[in-house]
């Protein structure tokens, strides 16, 4: 069983202007099959390839995760059968302090959203935040993308 440790925090998009210069992003666009708290069923085209992720439930920072890579047909196929609001973004991957962050720029009825997300391999991991963090969002559910998902960024602010 694999098991995602993650932080996430919201990025001040001011100073995200100049780190977008500094990384490489990709085109991500994703849906959810199945948002219940307990498990959540994600598929995702990432570049030129597809992926189905089941997620179990949250605990803190914590949850079950299984990825599997699958045909890219197939995951535009199941992107139709989602829940109605597809996550369309842009990750970009970059390194500060020692650590790998993954930023997603939100895009379509999402955009002006920017989180940064941290994945580690022990929950008490002491790091030093970047001065482009403005908060911690890790356990607040409307950051979570399988909320996006039913309710737009958009209609939240």
């Amino acid at each position: 069983m694999g098991l995602e440790i993650e932080r996430k925090y919201t990025v001040n998009n001011l100073i995200f202007e100049r780190l977008k210069k500094l990384a490489t992003g990709v085109d991500i666009r994703q849906g959810y099959l199945n948002t219940a708290p307990e498990r959540t069923v994600r598929v995702r085209t990432k570049g030129e390839k597809g992926y189905l992720t089941i997620k179990g439930k949250t605990v803190g920072i914590e949850r079950a995760e299984f990825e599997y890579e699958i045909p890219h047909s197939d995951a535009l196929a199941l992107l139709e059968l989602c829940e109605p609001y597809l996550i369309e973004k842009t990750r970009y991957t970059l390194s500060e302090n020692n650590m790998i962050w993954e930023l997603d720029v939100f895009e379509g009825i999402h955009k002006g959203l920017i989180i940064a997300e941290l994945e580690l391999e022990d929950k008490d991991k002491i790091f030093n935040l970047p001065d482009w963090i403005d908060k911690e969002v890790s356990e607040n559910p409307i950051y979570y993308n399988s909320a996006l998902s039913k309710n737009p960024w958009i209609e939240q602010q």
